[in-house]
């Protein structure tokens, strides 16, 4: 099959084009958003194509995977045709009005049948789809293997733009965790992030990694902190936990479900997590032995094959 996606989330379509197709990604002059073209900071197999736009009518697409509205109008100007189609949400709702629980989908409006794909059940809950189908396939993960050592009494943290998202990444919860344990931030815009938190740079050090120096670094870590308030379900999260890191995290969202007990503290009590913090920098033994289960965990939950297989039976299902 000849899947045609777009390069929205990087992460989430490493695991996508994994599977056993030829993922068409198109490009664009100056590679802009809606031609990205293959990823330049992960690991994507041959399988994955660039075509420009206007090569993409002859390119023999059998199905098309959405992400974003505007691409349902893309498919009908560059490809002349409607293929199946399902479209993919990879987050939560974030509206002001009229509401998160009151907020509708955009497939809802879409013409024809197209299938709505959710990432969470918190999402299929949260969006009002109208009648659309709708249907979750909870995330895969490529397995970057048990390589923590904690060697570094630091929390690790992963978050693009903290200061530009603010509440919405917990940023303002830094300052508070930063008094339990060092943090190492990890992400896109975290320069000056110390600064902008009044904290000395001995007590939150932001990092821009590519994705392939990323997972060392955090496994190096002590233990994985997720202090985002509304958010999908951080993949960084999954991530830190095939790492074989321990997480403290803010029972938000999918959380609760994705960090089942003896793979963490999830917790909406600022004062419990803070101290989980300070318990694994103070003893890395117990960091390991909790950090050994949140792997077990995500293997058992997140893994490759079961996420594959999820989507090769609606695929089957969408094209028949």
């Amino acid at each position: 099959m000849r899947i045609l996606i777009w390069h929205v989330h990087g992460s989430w379509t490493t695991a996508f084009v994994q599977g056993p197709h030829t993922y068409v990604v198109p490009v664009t002059p100056g590679r802009g958003p809606d031609g990205l073209g293959r990823a330049r900071t992960f690991d994507w197999p041959d399988s994955v194509v660039e075509l420009p736009p206007e090569r993409l009518r002859d390119a023999g697409i059998d199905l098309v995977v959405l992400q974003r509205p505007h691409e349902y109008d893309l498919v009908r100007r560059w490809l002349g045709r409607r293929p199946p189609m399902v479209y993919l949400e990879h987050n939560a709702p974030h509206g002001c009005s009229p509401g998160v629980p009151d907020t509708r989908h955009p497939v809802a409006d879409l013409p024809g049948d197209v299938p709505l794909v959710h990432v969470t059940h918190f999402n299929r809950l949260m969006w009002d789809a109208g009648g659309a189908g709708t249907t979750v396939i909870e995330h895969g993960i490529v397995d970057p293997g048990p390589l923590w050592t904690g060697e570094v009494p630091h929390a690790a943290v992963v978050v693009n733009e903290p200061v530009r998202r603010g509440r919405t990444t917990g940023t303002d919860l830094l300052p508070t965790f930063a008094h339990a344990a060092p943090l190492d931030v990890f992400g896109m815009g975290t320069d000056g992030l110390a600064g902008h938190l009044g904290l000395p740079p001995g007590r939150c050090r932001s990092h821009e990694l590519v994705q392939k120096d990323l997972h060392a670094a955090m496994a190096r870590r002590r233990l994985y902190l997720h202090p985002v308030r509304w958010t999908s379900l951080g993949l960084s999260l999954l991530e830190a936990m095939h790492l074989g890191m321990p997480v403290v995290a803010l029972a938000t969202t999918e959380v609760t479900e994705a960090v089942p007990p003896g793979a963490g503290v999830v917790s909406n009590r600022i004062d419990v997590l803070t101290d989980t913090v300070r318990d694994f920098v103070a003893d890395p033994l117990h960091a390991r032995m909790v950090g050994e289960g949140a792997r077990a965990a995500a293997l058992a939950r997140y893994g490759l094959t079961r996420f594959l297989d999820d989507w090769e039976r609606l695929l089957k299902e969408v094209t028949r």
